[in-house]
């Protein structure tokens, strides 16, 4: 039992194939804004996370080869569903704000625990996974700034006065 809520066979199956969809919605929700807001710079950089939390996954995966609570494998540490989930929602919130992120936060804490919930994965293994995404998604996402242009030069006052001249375009 867990947060007072029993692992019932019927709920435990419906927590486990929501997550499987849950999982993707970050990421797409990602492309689909880059897409909308013409980004290429942010297609590229959510491509290049998510690429790079696919390999450190499964490359942990095929390292460590921890079985599944549940027996059904053993492939469960760390959680590549908890991975994804996290990735989009950590690009979302960097590169688009609060506004994304938040909400994408909640699909991939949900994700988080229902794959605990189902037996799929231990917290080490989805805290791992989490990790792994967020990690990505913070070394390539960059905020996004449509058709801003921030320029900073050296500046002489009156003939002895030095500094620099700051100008913004958007």
């Amino acid at each position: 039992m867990f947060l007072g809520i029993a692992n019932v066979k019927g709920q435990s199956k419906f927590v486990d194939r929501s997550t499987d969809v849950l999982c993707v919605v970050p990421t797409l929700s990602g492309v689909c804004l880059a897409i909308s807001n013409d980004d290429m710079k942010g297609a590229v950089q959510l491509g290049l996370s998510s690429a790079t939390t696919l390999v450190v996954n499964y490359a942990l995966e095929a390292a460590v080869k921890k079985d599944r609570p549940d027996g059904s494998g053993s492939h469960a540490f760390p959680s590549t569903h908890t991975a994804l989930a996290f990735d989009g929602s950590t690009f979302l919130m960097k590169r688009y704000g609060w506004k994304w992120g938040i909400p994408a936060y909640a699909v991939s804490a949900y994700v988080a625990w229902g794959r605990t919930y189902a037996d799929k994965h231990d917290w080490w293994d989805v805290i791992v996974g989490a990790a792994i995404g967020a990690g990505a998604a913070l070394i390539y996402a960059t905020p996004f700034g449509k058709n801003t242009e921030l320029s900073i030069s050296p500046a002489l006052f009156d003939g002895n006065g030095k500094g620099l001249c700051a100008s913004l375009r958007f």
